[in-house]
């Protein structure tokens, strides 16, 4: 059985790839500081978005998307704010999408989600 830190990364690593097929530039990969952790951090038509991705072999605790719960969103925008403030980016506009793929196999993009 693969433990959840491998499927996590597969899961990073599919959504990375489906960001670049978009035509989204990848900022940062991981991007940790004091606060937490983003998934991956993106740029597209000078708008930044912040994603989190969630990865699920099966359905039995729900969908990937309702693993982002309230203190995950507000925890992803501090870590958000810092970045944005550290790296002079406080004047682009922003999003918070979560790219969650299921137990089917399915990328499903929820833009602008939080």
């Amino acid at each position: 059985m693969i433990n959840s830190k491998i499927i996590g990364n597969i899961g990073e690593a599919t959504a990375e790839n489906y960001l670049k097929n978009n035509k989204y530039r990848i900022l940062e990969r991981n991007y940790k500081n004091k606060i937490g952790e983003i998934d991956l951090i993106a740029e597209k038509d000078g708008e930044i978005l912040f994603v989190e991705v969630k990865t699920r072999t099966t359905e039995k605790y729900g969908l990937p998307r309702e693993a982002v719960n309230l203190q995950k969103q507000l925890k992803i925008r501090k870590v958000a704010e810092f970045y944005l403030l550290v790296n002079k980016k406080y004047n682009n506009k922003v999003r918070f999408d979560v790219i969650e793929l299921n137990s089917k196999n399915e990328i499903i993009h929820i833009k602008n989600c939080f």
